[in-house]
């Protein structure tokens, strides 16, 4: 598909490294029966919806642009959207977390552009624009569960991936592809549902993604909320399927409070659910989200959050107690006695910032091959040098033109020539920069003279530890687009003259127009040559259903014969409900 992005107002903030997951929604592309599958689900689950669902749902569907009889087109969207202050982009199926979460950061519905197909209109293993717009757009328009979304966004995209976590993201796509697409053989979907189970037995201890995934999945995919006894419905993966919407709501799903429990509580995204959580109302989401982003390293910091990020292999960044910045992959920690991080270091491009924008001359350029730097107090000194003012640092034997030997807490020592620093608008010092600097570590060198300028960062602890640039403008290319696309279906010649019979009905629904002779033919047609087809049957039905006509009784008869296979018998008789 080819990637293009129309900038409004909400979509201009997005940073450019989004712009790769962006794709042009192929709205030519939808067959005639795709958008009967639109316009039948969205019928019978407003029908349904208008009963069990929060109150937002309704409304919110008027709110955000969204058709109930024609897939929703993105301008149009974007067109109503933006007076809520949201904007929707389309993707090709799954994203990386980190991505989808840092779209819902800048206000933007990520919408995944292929539809589900006629086979699995009850529920799909992929993610498809009747989930995404049907169910996701409508309960934005409630401000307070828009500012949830957005929050989760900004905290969900500063959580650490485990190494193993792309990987498993990779084949859960390539499953909910297999899965979607009825021209994928047997095989295929069974050694890619194979590897999905591999990978779950072996993911370690869940990583803070995975877990805030798991948070996501139970609010706003697959929440319940009000009375744990009698909840309405919000998530958006219960709202887009005609089955679970239903299911849900029975006994046989258990209900349990939403507590911050749910960040353990795994998921299977192509199964049912056979448990929800219910939140008393969205106020509660926030709670929640705010509980488990205080155990999170971007506000806990130290060894542990090192310690994440050096295991999840991606670029990460770490902020010390003066503000600076150090983004990059990080590879080493070295420990005091005590436990407690004494050096950091990153291998590759490493970029310097504070405040989340980069300091000028500290770029990846500039630190192209890694950074390392001391963390903590001097030996034997009480007073940390960020909290030295200028006469304390000329004691110490710490201003420009001095050659000096720092000796830190856990027996880093750094020994060189002091040519600059750096400062922040309050005059605290965050850069320290030596010429003919040695860095050791009792006997082992961390930094030679030969290699240039060191660099040292200023602070006595590390407060934060989160994944990314603190400055999106540091690195190019972040984020990595997935190899595994999603598959076009090639359609049969049979198959596309049954899209054209689907034409032919809804045009005449279009244009209000109910000729008998040509219904009849269709009918007649479908009867011998797609025998199995239940859902333009129910379409024609509609056309004649307040008709005298003898076309009426003849397709209530063939709809009564479609419903004698189980798979059409609810679906049919859902549809006729409606139209009655």
């Amino acid at each position: 598909m080819k990637k293009t992005i129309k900038l409004n107002k909400v979509t201009k903030q997005l940073p450019k490294h989004l712009h790769k997951f962006i794709v042009k929604q192929p709205y030519k592309e939808y067959t005639p029966q795709n958008q009967a599958v639109w316009r039948y689900v969205m019928r019978t689950n407003i029908d349904f919806l208008s009963k069990v669902a929060h109150h937002s749902y309704i409304n919110g569907l008027k709110q955000t642009g969204i058709s109930v009889n024609e897939i929703p087109k993105m301008e149009g969207m974007n067109r109503i959207l933006k007076e809520i202050g949201w904007a929707a982009v389309s993707v090709d199926g799954f994203i990386p977390p980190n991505a989808f979460m840092e779209f819902q950061a800048y206000n933007v519905l990520v919408i995944a552009s292929d539809i589900r197909t006629i086979d699995h209109i009850k529920y799909t293993p992929a993610p498809d624009i009747i989930h995404e717009a049907a169910g996701h757009a409508p309960i934005i328009a409630n401000p307070e569960y828009a500012e949830y979304l957005r929050r989760f966004g900004e905290i969900g995209s500063k959580a650490i991936s485990s190494a193993k976590d792309y990987e498993m993201y990779e084949a859960i796509r390539l499953l909910s592809i297999l899965k979607e697409n009825p021209n994928a053989t047997k095989q295929e979907i069974e050694d890619a549902q194979q590897k999905v189970e591999t990978l779950q037995k072996n993911m370690g201890t869940p990583s803070e993604m995975a877990q805030i995934r798991n948070l996501h999945w139970w609010t706003v995919e697959y929440g319940l909320i009000g009375d744990l006894k009698n909840p309405k419905i919000y998530g958006a993966g219960l709202l887009s399927s005609i089955g679970e919407s239903k299911w849900c709501l029975t006994n046989q799903v258990k209900k349990i409070p939403y507590t911050i429990a749910a960040a353990k509580q795994n998921f299977d995204i192509t199964q049912p659910q056979p448990q929800l959580f219910v939140t008393p109302d969205f106020a509660h989401l926030s709670l929640v989200l705010e509980e488990f982003a205080n155990t999170m390293a971007l506000r806990t910091g130290g060894l542990e959050g090192v310690q994440k990020l050096i295991a999840s292999k991606n670029i990460g960044t770490i902020e010390l107690s003066t503000g600076i910045q150090i983004s990059g992959v990080f590879t080493n920690v070295i420990t005091s006695e005590n436990n407690k991080p004494v050096y950091i270091q990153t291998t590759g491009p490493t970029a310097l910032a504070r405040r989340d924008k980069e300091l000028i001359g500290h770029g990846v350029n500039y630190h192209s091959e890694g950074f390392g730097s001391p963390i903590g107090k001097l030996k034997g000194i009480n007073l940390a040098i960020e909290d030295m003012s200028p006469k304390d640092l000329e004691i110490y034997g710490i201003y420009e033109g001095k050659k000096t030997t720092l000796l830190f807490e856990g027996n880093i020592k750094v020994e060189g020539e002091v040519i600059t620093g750096k400062r922040d608008l309050q005059g605290k010092i965050l850069l320290i920069s030596f010429k003919n600097c040695t860095v050791t570590h009792n006997e082992t060198i961390l930094f030679h003279p030969n290699w240039g300028v060191y660099d040292m960062a200023v602070g006595k602890e590390i407060v934060s530890a989160f994944a990314g640039p603190a400055s999106v403008k540091s690195f190019k290319n972040l984020g990595k687009v997935s190899t595994h696309n999603t598959q076009k279906i090639s359609y049969s010649a049979k198959e596309l003259e049954l899209h054209t019979l689907y034409k032919k009905v809804a045009d005449l629904r279009e244009s209000n127009t109910k000729d008998i002779e040509t219904l009849t033919q269709i009918l007649k047609t479908l009867k011998t040559s797609f025998p199995e087809d239940w859902l333009l049957p129910l379409e024609i039905y509609e056309l004649v259903a307040d008709l005298k006509t003898p076309l009426k009784e003849t397709v209530q008869n063939h709809l009564e014969e479609l419903k004698q296979n189980n798979s059409f018998t609810e679906l049919i008789e859902n549809g006729i409900k409606l139209i009655s």
